[in-house]
């Protein structure tokens, strides 16, 4: 276990459940972690609201308080919103586009994100970046892809003279297998966690509580997570 206090780390953390993950990850990891949101104009901003009380509950886990750092929030919504519309950050119809990409695809969100990441990382002396990207059981966005990923740090590392170390969990993990590494890491208190208390539902729908979350069932994030939690549950 790296619990190296000169190495520690950056989670970027929205609030749903894959970032939720990934920082109990960090911390079991890592002497010291803080966290990092983006505010980018997302249509689902409750998952903002729920990085609060998900910090505070991890914290009350295990000896995680302890390492638990500051949060950072960026407010990238201008600069986002700005770019064009898509059905993440305006109230269109979810569908797939020319390209076959879905229209949730943010062009750049997770290159801003690291490159943001990495800037407060520089300044805080931390030296691991965590996020939640995965390639296994996703929406086919290409900036969650492992060559993306690799070549971002390679640009961060040459850009800002450090040797940030990107640290992708997720990424060959499908979603029953992120349910289990949850409770390998937190065990069924964890999973009932980022069961009751995470957000994901690209719609932000929050009215009824799913066995495996809150979400309209319909939008690719509550299909990948529903269907990952059958998987991981056996039914």
């Amino acid at each position: 276990m790296d619990t190296s206090s000169s190495e520690g780390a950056l989670v970027l953390f929205s609030g749903g459940q894959d970032s939720t993950t990934c920082l109990a990850w960090a911390l079991q990891r890592h002497a010291h972690v803080e966290t990092v949101g983006f505010a980018y104009g997302q249509r689902h901003r409750v998952e903002l609201e729920c990085r609060g009380p998900l910090r505070e509950s991890l914290a009350a886990m295990q000896d995680w308080g302890g390492r638990l750092g500051p949060d950072h929030m960026v407010d990238l919504a201008t600069s986002l919103t700005a770019i064009g519309a898509t059905a993440m950050t305006d109230d269109i119809a979810i569908a797939m586009s020319d390209e076959g990409l879905p229209n949730t695809f943010v062009p750049g969100r997770n290159l801003l994100f690291l490159t943001y990441a990495a800037a407060i990382a520089w300044r805080r002396g931390l030296r691991r970046i965590v996020g939640g990207m995965c390639e296994t059981d996703y929406s086919g966005y290409p900036d969650c892809r492992d060559d993306t990923i690799k070549a971002m740090q390679l640009a961060l590392n040459l850009g800002m003279n450090r040797r940030f170390i990107l640290e992708m969990p997720l990424m060959w993990r499908d979603k029953a297998a992120t349910w289990a590494l949850a409770e390998e890491l937190g065990g069924a208190a964890l999973v009932e966690l980022i069961t009751s208390s995470t957000h994901t539902c690209y719609l932000g729908v929050r009215g009824t509580l799913h066995p495996w979350g809150y979400g309209c069932r319909t939008c690719p994030a509550c299909v990948l997570r529903q269907r990952g939690w059958e998987a991981y549950t056996g039914r």
